[in-house]
This record gives C-alpha cells, sequence and structure tokens, in this order.
C-alpha cells in the first residue's frame, strides 16, 4: 500500500489533520514537541497509509526529532507528500516547501488557518500561487476538518503524477549538483539532485546516510571545489548559504507577488490580549492566579463531590454486587477476600480520584486549546535561561503534568544535548497525573479548607527543586555548553472546540484508566498477597506479613521524614511501579472498606507535618519504572539512568527531613 508523508513546520495544524484524514486521534497541541516520533494511520479512503512525521522549518536538522523527517524521505520514499503551511504565516511556511518539491514527489499543499488570515485581512491569491509552485492548492481548516476530504480527493488524483519543481542556483552550484549526482549513480537515492543539493547544505543526516566513505570523500571535496568557484563568481558565501539566498529570494518574489497586504489589520485581539497575559511583570502572576483557580475548582469545588459520589459506587453497591455473586457462586473465602479486598479495594481506592484527574485535564486542555499554554514558555523563557536552560525545556515540563513519559520523549526537540540530558533528568520532578490520588487524599484529610493551594503549592515545588537544579547541573563542566536557540511559533486566540477538549480529554483519561485496569490492577494483586502471607505460610496477620516485614526494613530510615512505618514503607515501594498504586496499596493495607475508612485510618498513622513531608516525599523520589525505561531508552547510558534514580532519591530524602525536622522545631509537628 502506497505511503503518504505529511510535513509541516511546528504548529502549522500537522497533527489536526492526520486525526481528521485518519479518523484517528493522536495529541494535538500548539507547540512543538507534541509529535517527536512519525506515526501512521490508514487514510479514510483506505487508498494509503499516512505518515505523520514531526514539524521542522526545514529538512537541515537542528534536533533529533526534525532528524526523523529527513531520514523518512532517504529510507522510506513516499509515493507522495502532503505540505501543510500556515496562510497568516506563509512566507517562512514556504521554505520546507521548496525542499520538499526538489524532492520530486507528487505534492499537494494544504493552505491552513485561512480563517485566521482573512481574520487579520491577510488575502492570498492561491490561483497564482498553484500556478507558481505547481502544486494542487487546498484551502483548508485543519481544526475544524474544513478542506479535508478536498485534500483526499487530490491526493488520490495526484498521486502519479510527479513534479520537476526546480530553482536555477547559479553555474558553480548547478554544475556541483551534476558531478555529486554523478556520483550517486550506482546508490538507490530517491532523487539525486535532491541529495546533491541536501548534500551542499551540509545535512547531517543525509551524509551520515552516505555509508561509502569514498563517496562521502569525494562529495565533500566536491563541495569545497564549489566554494572557490563561487568565490570567483563574486559570492562571499558556503555553497549552504548562497542555496538558501537563492530559495529565499525566490519564495519573497513569490509572496510579493500572491500576497494583499492592503488590508491587513494594525492590532488584532490577539495581540491585544498579548499586551496583557505576556507582560514582563503581570504575565506570570496571572498564570499563578489562573492555576490556582483550575486546582480550586477541581478539588475543592467539583472534583471532591464527584469523587465521594464514585467512592459510594465502589466501597458500596458494586462492592455488595460482587460479593453476592460469589457467594451465590460458591466462591471460596481466598476468592472472596482477594476479589473484595484486593482487586476492588485496591483498583476501586484509585479510581475514586478519577473525577478529579478528568477535570484537571479538561481545564489544562482548555487553556492548551485555546493558544495561552504556548505564551506560558514565553514567560518562563527569561527565568529558565537564569537556571542554563531556555524556554523550549519548559515545554517538555508542561506535558509532564499528564505523564513523564511522553514528556521526556519531547525533549528530543531540543537542540543542545547539554539542555536535552538536563530537561531528560529533571522532568521526572513534574507532578504527573499518578501523583493526583495522593495529593487529593492526604490534602483532603490534613488541609480540607485548603485542599487546592496544597496540590498548586506541590506542583510549584516540583518546579522550583527542578529550577535549581537545572542551575547546579549547567555549573557542572560535564554538563556544561552552550545554550540553543529558543523558538516557538505564537498560535492566535482560539475558542477550544468541544470535540477537542473531549478527545484530549479522554486520551489522558483513557490512559489512567487503562494502567488501573493493567499495572494497578497486578499490583494490587501482589500486594494483597503479600500482606496474607507470612512465616506461618497463608492467612497471616496483617502486622505479621512479608509486606509488613519488607516495609519494616525501610521504617527506621523513614523515621527522621515523620513517617517511619512499615505501612508507609511498603507504600513507597510499591509506587516504584506506579505512582498511584501508592494509594492502592494503603486501600489493601489498612483493609478498609471505602475512602471515609482509609482516610480515618491515614488520620491516625500520620500527622499534618508528616503527611505534607509524604506528599513532598512521592513528588520528589523516584521516577517510576516506565519513566526509568524510556529515560534509558532516551540517553542511552545506563549511567544516566542510574543517576536518574539515585539523585531523586536523595533529593527528596534531604527536602523531605529538613521539613519535618524544621516544621518540629517550629511547634508544627
Amino acid at each position: 500500500m502506497d505511503m503518504i508523508a505529511l510535513f509541516g513546520n511546528p504548529n502549522t495544524g500537522k497533527t489536526s489533520l492526520f486525526n481528521k484524514l485518519t479518523r484517528t486521534y493522536a495529541e494535538v497541541g500548539n507547540w512543538s514537541g507534541v509529535t517527536v516520533e512519525k506515526k501512521t494511520g490508514l487514510l479514510r479512503d483506505k487508498s494509503a497509509v499516512l505518515v505523520d512525521l514531526p514539524g521542522a522549518y526545514s529538512l537541515l536538522p537542528l534536533s533529533l526529532d526534525e532528524g526523523i523527517a529527513t531520514r523518512y524521505l532517504l529510507e522510506e520514499p513516499p509515493a507522495a507528500l502532503i505540505n501543510i503551511v500556515d496562510a497568516s504565516q506563509l512566507q517562512r511556511n514556504l521554505y520546507l516547501t521548496v525542499q520538499l518539491l526538489e524532492y520530486g514527489r507528487p505534492l499537494v499543499l494544504g493552505l491552513n488557518m485561512t480563517d485566521v488570515a482573512d481574520a487579520t485581512g491577510l488575502l492570498v491569491n492561491k490561483e497564482l500561487l498553484a500556478d507558481q509552485l505547481n502544486v494542487p492548492i487546498i484551502p483548508m481548516v485543519a481544526r475544524t476538518g474544513s478542506g479535508s476530504k478536498q485534500m483526499l480527493a487530490s491526493l488520490r488524483e495526484v498521486r502519479r503524477s510527479p513534479n520537476s519543481f526546480q530553482l536555477d542556483y547559479g553555474p558553480a552550484v548547478e554544475a556541483a549538483i551534476a558531478d555529486i549526482c554523478s556520483l550517486l549513480t550506482n546508490t538507490s537515492v530517491p532523487n539525486p539532485r535532491w541529495v546533491a543539493l541536501q548534500c551542499l547544505e551540509n545535512n547531517p543526516v543525509v551524509m551520515e546516510w552516505m555509508t561509502n566513505e569514498v563517496q562521502r570523500e569525494k562529495v565533500t571535496d566536491r563541495i569545497q571545489r564549489c566554494e572557490k568557484e563561487l568565490l570567483r563568481e563574486g559570492y562571499s558565501a558556503t555553497p549552504a548559504q548562497h542555496i538558501r539566498s537563492v530559495r529565499t529570494a525566490w519564495i519573497a518574489d513569490l509572496c510579493t507577488k500572491a500576497l494583499d497586504t492592503s488590508k491587513l489589520k494594525p492590532h488584532s485581539l490577539t495581540d491585544k490580549l498579548d499586551a496583557l497575559l505576556t507582560h514582563r511583570y503581570l504575565g506570570i502572576p496571572i498564570f499563578l492566579l489562573l492555576m490556582y483557580a483550575t486546582f480550586k475548582f477541581t478539588f475543592d469545588w467539583a472534583g471532591t463531590v464527584l469523587s465521594d459520589m464514585l467512592d459510594g459506587f465502589f466501597s458500596g453497591t458494586l462492592s455488595s454486587w460482587i460479593s453476592e455473586v460469589l457467594v451465590h457462586l460458591n466462591a471460596s473465602a481466598f476468592t472472596q477476600s482477594l476479589v473484595v479486598d484486593g482487586i476492588v479495594a485496591g483498583v476501586g481506592g484509585v479510581l475514586v480520584f478519577l473525577p478529579q484527574i478528568a477535570i484537571l485535564f479538561l481545564i489544562i486542555s482548555l487553556i492548551e486549546d485555546s493558544g495561552y499554554m504556548a505564551r506560558v514558555t514565553i514567560l518562563m523563557d527569561r527565568l529558565m535561561q537564569a537556571v542554563g536552560l531556555n524556554g523550549k525545556s519548559f515545554i517538555p515540563f508542561i506535558i509532564g503534568f499528564g505523564c513523564n513519559v511522553p514528556a521526556i520523549m519531547a525533549a528530543r526537540t531540543i537542540e543542545q544535548p547539554r539542555e536535552r540530558l538536563i530537561t531528560t533528568l529533571l522532568v521526572p520532578f513534574m507532578s504527573c497525573s499518578a501523583r493526583l490520588p495522593v495529593y487529593a487524599l492526604f490534602s483532603g484529610v490534613f488541609f480540607p479548607t485548603h485542599a487546592a493551594s496544597i496540590i498548586m503549592l506541590m506542583y510549584v515545588l516540583g518546579i522550583t527543586v527542578s529550577l535549581i537544579l537545572a542551575k547546579i547541573f549547567s555549573k557542572v563542566s560535564i554538563l556544561s555548553g552552550e545554550p540553543s536557540l529558543f523558538i516557538v511559533e505564537l498560535p492566535p486566540y482560539r475558542v477550544p472546540q468541544a470535540l477537542t477538549l473531549f478527545r484530549s480529554t479522554w486520551e489522558k483519561v483513557k490512559g489512567f484508566v487503562r494502567k488501573a485496569g493493567t499495572i494497578i490492577l497486578a499490583g494490587s494483586v501482589g500486594i494483597w498477597l503479600l500482606s496474607n502471607f507470612g512465616p506461618q505460610g497463608f492467612g497471616a496477620e496483617m502486622n505479621d506479613s512479608l509486606l509488613a516485614t519488607i516495609g519494616g526494613w525501610f521504617a527506621p530510615l523513614l523515621a527522621p521524614l515523620g513517617f517511619g512505618t512499615w505501612q508507609a514503607g511498603a507504600s513507597l515501594l510499591t509506587g516504584f511501579m506506579a505512582k498511584e498504586v501508592v494509594v492502592s496499596t494503603m486501600n489493601i493495607i489498612y483493609h478498609v472498606p471505602d475512602m471515609q475508612g482509609l482516610e480515618l485510618q491515614v488520620s491516625h498513622a500520620f500527622t499534618p507535618l508528616a503527611s505534607f513531608s509524604f506528599m513532598v516525599f512521592i513528588l520528589l523520589y523516584v521516577p517510576c519504572l516506565a519513566t526509568v525505561a524510556v529515560i534509558r531508552k532516551e540517553t542511552l547510558s545506563w549511567r544516566w539512568t542510574g543517576f536518574s534514580v539515585i539523585y531523586p532519591l536523595t533529593v527528596a530524602y534531604l527536602i523531605a527531613v529538613v521539613i519535618y525536622q524544621c516544621g518540629r522545631l517550629l511547634g508544627w509537628g
């Protein structure tokens, strides 16, 4: 089956179009880093497979994710290309378009965000643009799906019609192109002229792709000769600079003809909102106020009520119904206890927090889809620069609020290896959704009137610790280096779409539910078995169980932190599988029928100061198993993977000790 590749600059609506054309749902975001790997999906008419590639400004990669696009063109030549461009930023987007046209495969240009261009008064002459580029142009609004049917129809028509687009780069470069093409005659290159141009641009992915060392040396020699020939012709530029200048001049001339800016509005609503929301001094306070309102609504007003209702269902209706069914089936006492006290108590004890998690993600999705979250990275850029990073590192941090695993993968968008590594090591400090059940439980028990403030404090603390450590890491010689540039597309403010919000929230909630049915379920069964197995065999008292023995090994170490009990030790140990399992473990250990019972037991086992210390420890201690695995994959280093486990544990221990001991000295414990 034919493969069709989808290209575009970051934040041009590429993934939105992918979802519309394939009727699938991939995560959509209006900042770079959402797509860091290629994704595939079957077109709605089942005529081809669509490949969504990471956004890139050109085929000359600056980061790991951008290299994927070039490598794909070399190794898996597609039958046709879709290039989606932002109509309101056409001149900048067309540079990638020119490079794709030179690839020689059939191409359809998706002119996206025509609604934004119209709103600003920018008029695009589509007929002239199509004539100059010699490709079909489909005006569209990918967010709403407008134009997607026309895109499918156009793909069917142009798939077998290669384009012959060429720019004349002058005698010196054209001669070099011809010579390099002759060196590539015995290789399976998709388009020798395109490969030659990429070589002349010093594209590292293409140079690396040429495995023949002799061939590579000859190409390098020819590039050096080309540079000398350019000098003789009066150009004081490298071949790469010369090629870029020819392209940009051609694009500028095209835009002069195709764009009518005479009706361009001087100040849009986006400009007016940006003046306030990205204000140098007011921007961050406004953001913090917004986040406080989010936590207040989630944990104090709506979420708690819904969680209580769900708790009543799990602990009452569902448990009673399952017990009656098991009795009716003559199930053994072992089976009844395993199902009701192990699985229902463990999994149900975590699922009761589902409404709060869903509400939080719904609000965050709303903020993202409105275009505001992209501005937050701008607000944070100055702060990030002060600690040796830049605003681009804050994007993985934001993604980490949902789950640390995709957040670490999003760090691929960072150009400099030093900043990428530091960001990877710091992302686990972001409060992912898995930690929320712990926060919700303890803040609800010990700080009922300030639950939203306490939970928000956890998020702020995670970011603060990350920034302090980033400053320390940037001073370490092994992690020092040049900073990378921070460029981010700022989308216009839009009214969020209900369907997009629903899908985005559902995908995150679905991941939480899926984890409840796999890791948490398996963990609950394992914990229940350990809590019922002791030196005398099965049926041991809880305090004599194997779980109590293992937890007891850690209790003395945890005493200075304020929670030196075997129950706390066992909960933290199982939390390495997934942080949600901490609450699941407590449900089984304390053998309580519902959330009220667990809250009562927790209120006896902890003091307010110890509970705060416990939440801080949960926030900062070792990443979960899945996060550790992805750190190993991204760093390709067992040394850094081991470091990513050990140093957070040390940091968490020290901070929790300081909080608890200082609190006691102040008379809070």
